[in-house]
């Protein structure tokens, strides 16, 4: 998805948010950020394998993400991006969603959802190199089998309810979808290098 014209120049890309700028701008759940930072972890095979890759020539020196605080899989993500950011050593600049939607039409998940996060990996060059979007796998599965099961308990459910218990379910998950994020973001990095 590369593109010549892309509105993430360089200099936009530094126009960023550093994270913790980002999370002292956050209008919400600024909290559930900060306990998901300091709970996730980064275990010795990852980190040996972030920093493996990021010391490739052609390997990632910068991530940009695109992010909205209310997000719920931001919140549970952008922790876990920061945290690689970390230990790979990787720059990394945040841009909320809904103030660059220019950015974010660049990034649409199958081409027309504003699906966040959005994790963007460049060269040291500003090259693009990949990007990943919105959730793993496993967690998109899961989700749509956890929906689907609350419909089926109470089919008449009102919108807010549904969504106060797709949160508890998904919520129980979270450490296990962080750690599979990790994953797949090495296996994308390193099926691009």
């Amino acid at each position: 998805m590369a593109r010549e014209n892309t509105v993430v120049t360089s200099q936009r890309y530094s126009e960023g948010f550093e994270y913790s700028d980002y999370i002292d701008q956050i209008n919400v759940n600024k909290a559930r950020f900060q306990e998901f930072y300091d709970k996730f972890q980064i275990n010795d095979q990852e980190s040996a394998t972030l920093k493996n890759i990021a010391a490739n020539p052609k390997g990632p020196s910068k991530m940009m993400v695109i992010g909205e605080d209310w997000c719920g899989d931001v919140v549970r993500g952008l922790p876990v991006l920061a945290r690689m950011s970390e230990t790979a050593g990787w720059d990394m600049k945040i841009f909320p969603r809904d103030s660059h939607e220019d950015i974010m039409n660049e990034f649409l998940k199958e081409g027309k959802y504003m699906s966040i996060p959005v994790a963007v990996f460049y060269t040291s060059e500003h090259e693009y190199i990949c990007h990943w979007i919105e959730r793993p796998e496993v967690a998109a599965q899961e989700q749509r089998l956890i929906e689907q099961q609350i419909r089926n308990e109470n089919p008449d459910i009102t919108d807010q309810d549904f969504g106060r218990e797709r949160r508890n379910r998904t919520g129980a998950k979270s450490e296990e979808w962080q750690q599979a994020t990790v994953t797949e973001i090495i296996e994308l990095l390193q099926a691009n290098l």
